[in-house]
């Protein structure tokens, strides 16, 4: 079993992997009290003030404390994660960590200008953690490229992937979990998907090309299809041959 476990962790790619883990140890370590979650709450005035940036970061690392809801984040983050890194995003690692950094930014940028809007502010100031809203959105981006992929939720209905989104924002609000979290991940991965898949294809200009400076983070490894051994060409044309 713990082998079987160890060949699961060491076959991810390397973003999932080192953000699950990341995740993992966060989370473990703030449940252990080695880490205080109050050194890593998004906090705008403590990052303009004191200059603690790291907050811009760790805020996406904390999954609050280790209980079922805990678990059900780390399968949608293990499960979607990997899904897109290695399908979507297979070859284009720059391209897969440049998504998230996208998605972490939007969402960052919607909860501080959020938190200045009269009547929303007091609701935009309780999020201060934004780890699941970031998991969401990778569930939304797959489920827009995937929207027809046949889906069962805990054996009770089937659907198509199109609506996951919308069944896991159901299912939030039946126990009793802010719907806030999910939809904000849905505005995020609504936005990166309109502007790196819809609108390319209207205009033909692509937005979010990912940005030398991260592609040269990592070295993308070629796409490589095999060809079928028992697939035989048909010869080339007589005047090829001839020119040869």
């Amino acid at each position: 079993m713990a082998q079987a476990v160890e060949e699961w962790y060491k076959q991810m790619p390397v973003i999932t992997r080192s953000y699950l883990t990341a995740a993992v140890v966060t989370t473990i370590g703030c449940s252990l009290e080695i880490i205080s979650p109050y050194h890593l709450y998004l906090n705008p005035r403590l990052v303009v003030k004191q200059y603690q940036f790291w907050r811009l970061v760790t805020n996406f690392l904390y999954f609050r404390k280790m209980d079922l809801d805990f678990l059900f984040h780390m399968f949608f983050l293990a499960r979607y994660c990997k899904l897109l890194e290695e399908n979507s995003f297979r070859g284009r690692t720059a391209d897969f960590f440049y998504m998230l950094l996208f998605g972490a930014t939007v969402l960052t940028g919607i909860v501080l200008l959020g938190g200045m809007i009269p009547y929303l502010s007091e609701s935009f100031a309780k999020i201060i953690f934004l780890s699941n809203s970031l998991t969401f959105m990778m569930v939304y981006v797959w489920s827009k490229q995937n929207p027809f992929i046949h889906m069962s939720f805990l054996g009770l209905f089937t659907f198509t992937a199109a609506y996951l989104p919308w069944v896991l924002l159901g299912f939030s609000v039946l126990v009793g979990a802010s719907a806030w979290v999910d939809l904000l991940g849905m505005i995020a991965g609504h936005a990166y998907y309109f502007l790196e898949d819809v609108y390319p294809r209207m205009t033909g200009r692509r937005p979010l090309k990912t940005p030398s400076l991260i592609k040269a983070l990592f070295a993308d490894d070629p796409v490589v299809v095999a060809r079928p051994a028992d697939v035989r060409f048909a010869a080339p044309p007589v005047d090829e041959r001839h020119e040869d």
